[in-house]
């Protein structure tokens, strides 16, 4: 597991445009962590980092989002109303996950026992300092 310290926004930006570079075809990027830890900022930079040039918001009442302007299709989730990894199927997701682009999922715990085996596992945690969040990924 790598832990990288973000200790300002142009950290998360930094940290969002180096995963989107090595972000291909099919990669679901799980995001775990509790409200205001940056998950939809850190999902904004890593659209930046793809060439996406919508504006990234949470879809929290929609579940998805779909952005198609970048080197890779983008499909962002906000599964935080979801109640389990069935609901998922239900709104297609094995279609997102095959796919070709990418799936960022907010929320991800609640959907994590059907999430593909690849998936890359971002948890936010806030900081010892205030502002500062602590980024643990697991490959």
């Amino acid at each position: 597991m790598r832990t990288i310290k973000i200790e300002n926004e142009e950290d998360t930006r930094k940290f969002g445009l180096e995963l989107a570079r090595n972000l291909k075809a099919g990669d679901v990027v799980a995001l775990f962590g509790d409200l205001g830890t940056g998950k939809t900022t850190l999902t904004k930079y890593i659209a930046e980092g793809l060439g996406i040039k919508e504006m990234i918001t949470s879809p929290t009442f929609t579940i998805v989002c779909e952005y198609h302007s970048g080197r890779l299709p983008l499909y962002h989730f906000d599964v935080y109303r979801l109640e389990s990894g069935e609901d998922m199927f239900e709104i297609g997701a094995e279609e997102y996950f095959d796919g070709d682009g990418v799936c960022i999922i907010e929320w991800a715990d609640n959907v994590a026992e059907v999430l593909p085996d690849e998936t890359l596992c971002v948890f936010l945690e806030y900081g010892e300092k205030e502002g500062e969040r602590i980024y643990k990924c697991t490959f």
